[in-house]
């Protein structure tokens, strides 16, 4: 199956905007093909307002999330892969979502990694309940 977080990326974008909330991008600044303002990263990565009064020709796809924004006074093209999106959030509240890093949940040969095993349920045996007073 593809990966699901461009979807929830456009989800939660959504329903920010609609709840009149600043959509913030924490993105990692080191994935490949990542194309945003380095003065601006820290320890890797950078925050980024995407709302509609903030960026122009906001595009969000399966593959990326690009979009026109000015930093400093000066216009540039982002373009961002939605794998190197590590979380959507409101810049009021904090609300959203933090995504893992995809790399990390993939085995080696790009399939998913099957589903641990469940470990056996062990029955403790069965006791009389009792209740402490605690002072």
């Amino acid at each position: 199956m593809t990966s699901n977080r461009p979807y929830l990326i456009r989800a939660l974008y959504e329903w920010l905007a609609d709840n009149h909330q600043t959509p913030y991008l924490l993105v990692n600044a080191e994935y490949d093909d990542v194309q945003i303002p380095l003065d601006y990263v820290e320890d890797g990565r950078i925050v980024l307002n995407v709302s509609m009064t903030a960026v122009r020709d906001l595009n969000m796809d399966n593959e990326a999330i690009s979009f026109n924004a000015r930093f400093s006074g000066q216009p540039m093209q982002v373009y961002i892969p939605s794998a190197a999106v590590l979380g959507i959030y409101s810049r009021e509240n904090g609300q959203g979502m933090l995504f893992p890093d995809e790399e990390a949940s993939t085995g080696d040969n790009g399939d998913e990694p099957p589903p641990p095993k469940p470990s056996p349920i062990k029955k403790k045996k069965s006791a009389r309940p009792a209740l402490k007073v605690v002072k």
